[in-house]
């Protein structure tokens, strides 16, 4: 089986696609049969055509990538509240990618709480998935907050935060972009924390064992 992550935001806009399409593209420079999925995207099918480009296989569908697409920018809940998304159907998709790759990059929608129907959250998904989680934060104020608090529901969820990755998206700097990593570093001692470098994070997720296959 292949190795897979899970990449979940503070936010939307955060640039977790940015994140994922960077990272699929280093996996594959790095020799590596790496391709993407995002189980569910509202407002179209920009972020997963996206993913589907970076994947580069003749053999990947964009229903391969985004099984589940909503036309609208909203939360998923927001115009399924009444019908549950199949999270066995989306467990099974990722797990068929798991099987044509070495490496499985997955995006999840919005931010860790983005609510999917009536009754389950992105949380859920994720749980269902049962994948290591990348944190993706946008490096500015209040990322600490958010990074903080999105990390604890991970936890809580039961599920493994493999790292954090501050991402500095142009024209969002402000004079907290240049301490944040580094406060991060201080109140995570345990978890990695990357400071817009995708070199850093591919290496680290190559390394034995620093993300599980999926079970």
């Amino acid at each position: 089986m292949s190795k897979a992550i899970f990449i979940t935001g503070t936010d939307t806009d955060v640039g977790k696609t940015h994140v994922a399409m960077g990272l699929i593209r280093a996996l594959r420079e790095s020799g590596h049969d790496a391709i993407g999925m995002k189980p569910v995207e509202c407002g179209g099918n920009t972020d997963s055509t996206a993913l589907h480009e970076a994947s580069r296989r003749a053999d990947l569908t964009l229903s391969d990538v985004n099984p589940v697409s909503f036309p609208q920018p909203l939360a998923p809940a927001a115009m399924k509240a009444d019908e549950r998304v199949s999270f066995s159907a989306l467990k099974s998709a990722a797990d068929k990618l798991c099987g044509r790759a070495d490496f499985v990059v997955i995006e999840g929608a919005g931010g860790w709480l983005v609510p999917v129907d009536g009754e389950r959250s992105m949380e859920d998904l994720a749980i269902a998935l049962g994948y290591p989680v990348l944190i993706v934060s946008a490096n500015r104020l209040g990322v600490l907050n958010h990074t903080l608090l999105t990390l604890r529901a991970i936890e809580a969820a039961g599920l493994t935060c493999t790292g954090v990755y501050l991402n500095t998206i142009p024209g969002q700097s402000d004079l907290s972009s240049e301490s944040n990593a580094g406060v991060l570093r201080s109140q995570l001692p345990a978890l990695p924390v990357f400071d817009n470098d995708l070199a850093a994070l591919t290496e680290f997720l190559l390394k034995p064992n620093r993300v599980d296959s999926p079970t």
